[in-house]
């Protein structure tokens, strides 16, 4: 099953394209979706990217007249950075790559978002095509144009990068996301894009497809286990989800009481000052390495549905829910080795939707839906924390 998805941006109008076999057949799809002839394509590749699926894009751009480079990139939050940056603008520009030549992001979130704010820059801007290779990329990074780095803005030895706080909005001309590349994932990677999904699910009753939590969770096993044609749907329901979530607030400008783009950003207050945290470990599971996006995104749905009950928001039995249905997935719903709760809490005084130096969360409401509260009181927010300690 293949499915096409519109995606309204501003003045620009491009199509997902999400199925099976895609990436051996980009080239055409590519060549359609540009307003002018390309004669390159730099392609930035995730390095755990098998070399099958960078070489069979490379083929079939070919063979539409477009000489391709691929770069490998290392998908680490360390690495989103600004060296990394400059070392591939340097390489575009070694590759004399002109505005109407493109760059193909294809790998993770951190690709896409590193390649694509590498193409939001380079000339003032050169096309951009997301071919998302996780089920997180997919469902969330690939769509709504947002591109960025981390920047190391820290002091002392205890400092961590800020995460997204460098970047641009450049919207793909065309997204290609090949479900095909999922069943190279380590089960725990395709976890990972199931928090996405099921913050997505909790969104969903105010976004046009109220059915989709339920339809999600009924099908973790064949999500997990990678059946093509669930797959299939779970990312098009989402890709459109989201889309039209973007398009009613292209820059996520809505004021607070209407939400608009920023309830995108339901546990992600709490993930973002997670993930970038060296040592953590998520339980259940005591999974090593520290947390990984997703996970952290998990773990901020709890600890954000605590928050909304603190407030008198959400409804006070939502948080032991989504842990269990978080745990259902595989997904660990507290945190080892968590720091105090003032180093948090100053992560999350540097996340990028502070305004008016306002800390800003997004809460979830009963019947699916969510609401975004500025600067609640610290005791609410130690609530949220003692929640997903361990």
């Amino acid at each position: 099953m293949r499915y096409q998805i519109p995606i309204h941006a501003g003045e620009r109008t491009c199509t997902a394209h999400v199925g099976s076999g895609l990436i051996a057949n980009m080239g055409p799809v590519v060549a359609s979706a540009l307003r002018r002839q390309a004669r390159r394509a730099f392609i930035v590749a995730d390095s755990r990217v098998p070399g099958a699926f960078t070489l069979a894009a490379a083929e079939s751009l070919k063979g539409v007249g477009l000489a391709s480079r691929v770069v490998a990139v290392k998908p680490s939050e360390q690495d989103k950075s600004l060296a990394s940056l400059e070392r591939l603008l340097v390489e575009m520009a070694r590759m004399r790559l002109e505005r109407d030549d493109i760059v193909v992001a294809m790998g993770g979130g951190i690709v896409g978002d590193l390649a694509g704010f590498a193409a939001a820059i380079y000339r003032r801007g050169v096309p951009v095509v997301q071919c998302p290779t996780t089920l997180l990329a997919m469902v969330d990074a690939s769509v709504g144009g947002k591109t960025g780095i981390n920047l190391d803005a820290g002091e002392g030895p205890l400092a961590e990068p800020l995460k997204n706080v460098v970047g641009a909005f450049h919207h793909p001309h065309v997204v290609i996301a090949d479900v095909d590349t999922l069943r190279s994932l380590p089960p725990r990677t395709l976890r990972c894009g199931l928090a996405e999904c099921i913050k997505h699910g909790l969104l969903a009753g105010g976004a046009g497809d109220p059915g989709l939590l339920d339809w999600t969770r009924g099908k973790f096993a064949s999500i997990l286990s990678a059946d093509p044609a669930t797959l299939a749907e779970l990312v098009s329901r989402n890709i459109a989800l989201k889309a039209r979530v973007v398009e009613q607030d292209e820059r996520e400008q809505a004021s607070d009481e209407a939400g608009g783009r920023a309830l995108l950003n339901l546990g992600h207050t709490f993930g973002h000052a997670l993930e970038t945290l060296p040592g953590l470990i998520g339980h259940p599971g005591s999974l090593p390495g520290g947390l990984h996006h997703g996970e952290a995104v998990g773990i901020g749905l709890v600890a954000a549905a605590t928050l909304g009950a603190a407030l008198g928001l959400t409804p006070p039995d939502m948080a032991a829910s989504l842990r269990e249905l978080l745990e259902e997935a595989g997904l660990p719903t507290r945190v080892d080795h968590l720091p105090e709760d003032d180093r948090i809490i100053d992560r999350m005084r540097h996340d990028k939707k502070v305004q008016g130096a306002a800390m800003r969360f997004i809460v979830p409401l009963a019947g699916h839906g969510a609401k975004v509260v500025r600067d609640p009181p610290i005791q609410a927010i130690a609530a949220a924390l003692q929640a997903i300690r361990l």
